[in-house]
């Protein structure tokens, strides 16, 4: 067992892990999380976790939030405190404590206990919301359905979290354990609201196919269903724009995107905030937009009250949103999908698929497995 400072050659892997291990003798909790497109990897450590009714962008605080699907079921969790950045391998802004341990024991995480749950037959969830769309009570719903996979006791969760961030070269990789959220891990590529240099950003992210390396992404075929599905959307963000009377936006797309071993399409929403006299527009719109249509349906209240009352199960975090925000300027708000919750001896994985009036239930069934499989493969 070695001890590290400020001034010893460690690996960032290994200071991570030190400063991990460091915080959760203590009790406290923290955040790791690598940006989109980038190597930098940011970790937030807090002995205090905060619940926020609402979570402000324009506000000069600084964080990493945590928010449930359901705004109805708890408080958004917000992790604020001490902050390290690693750039290149190097950890390039942070001061380490004294006594870091390195090569300690693993670290014992914020494990819950294991949430009681009813077993739901999937397909005939989704035949159900098939029902429901014809009978006119939505357009479009989100089902979704967890697997729960057994893992070794001994896993390093810090080299999981690596692998992920190999993997998803062009998502957002989180890593999060408090006593209020527990312990989730995931690699999402939905962006749901960013604000950086007075720019307003969110996408529009629906449909999908799977991907093998060899795909050529221009001529990637999309049937209508899939188009449709993601149009919708699109017109779940254009509506909240017109419930604020915002017309000056920037539409992008659609267009293919490969996330892991599947394809989406996206559209990408741009806003001058600026040129627009609306700085707040950040918190507005993610009032406005959470949960999208992407995860739960259109129109917003009849397919949550479905899906709350038919799935079976809380999701608690997943298809939430999380994401740092006023660090460096810039706030990043991803929809918390590809993701796990990590118990003592399982990890529950979770996905969902859209479902329109063209849905089939057996492909609807495949969909969320290949979602899980790029999860379930790193326990195997």
């Amino acid at each position: 067992m070695v001890s590290i400072s400020s001034t010893s050659i460690s690996t960032e892997t290994e200071i991570i892990k030190g400063l991990i291990g460091h915080a959760l003798k203590q009790g406290h909790s923290f955040c790791l999380w690598r940006s989109a497109g980038t190597s930098e990897k940011f970790l937030l450590i807090t002995s205090e976790v905060l619940l926020e009714s609402e979570i402000n962008l324009h506000d000069n605080v600084s964080g990493f939030v945590y928010a449930p699907f359901n705004p109805a079921d708890q408080k958004v969790i917000f992790l604020h405190n001490t902050l390290y950045k690693f750039r290149d391998g190097n950890l390039v802004e942070g001061k380490l404590p004294e006594g870091i341990e390195l090569n300690g024991t693993p670290p014992h995480y914020h494990f819950n206990i294991h949430v009681a749950t009813a077993a739901v037959d999937y397909e005939f969830l989704v035949e159900k919301s098939i029902s429901k769309i014809e009978a006119g009570e939505f357009e479009k719903v989100v089902p979704s359905r967890f697997e729960d996979v057994p893992y070794s006791s001994n896993i390093d969760l810090i080299q999981t979290f690596d692998q992920l961030c190999v993997q998803h070269p062009q998502a957002f990789v989180s890593f999060v354990s408090s006593p209020q959220t527990g312990t989730w891990m995931g690699a999402t590529p939905e962006l749901l609201v960013s604000v950086s240099q007075n720019k307003f950003r969110t996408i529009a992210l629906a449909g999908t196919l799977p991907y093998t390396p060899d795909t050529n992404l221009k001529t990637v075929a999309w049937t209508q269903k899939e188009i449709e599905e993601q149009a919708l959307v699109s017109r779940y963000i254009i509506n909240c724009f017109k419930k604020i009377r915002l017309r000056e936006y920037e539409e992008h797309g659609p267009k293919t995107i490969v996330a892991g071993n599947v394809m989406h399409l996206k559209t990408e929403f741009v806003v001058d905030m600026q040129a627009t006299n609306f700085p707040q527009l950040g918190s507005v719109m993610l009032k406005l937009l959470h949960p999208t249509s992407a995860v739960c349906g259109m129109p917003l209240e009849p397919a949550l009250e479905f899906l709350t009352a038919s799935e079976g199960y809380s999701r608690q975090f997943y298809s939430g949103y999380m994401g740092p925000i006023n660090i460096q300027h810039q706030s990043n708000l991803f929809v918390n999908l590809r993701c796990m919750q990590l118990f003592a001896d399982k990890v529950r994985i979770y996905a969902g698929a859209g479902v329109t009036k063209d849905s089939v239930p057996k492909e609807e069934w495949a969909e969320t497995m290949m979602k899980m499989d790029n999860l379930k493969k790193l326990f195997n």
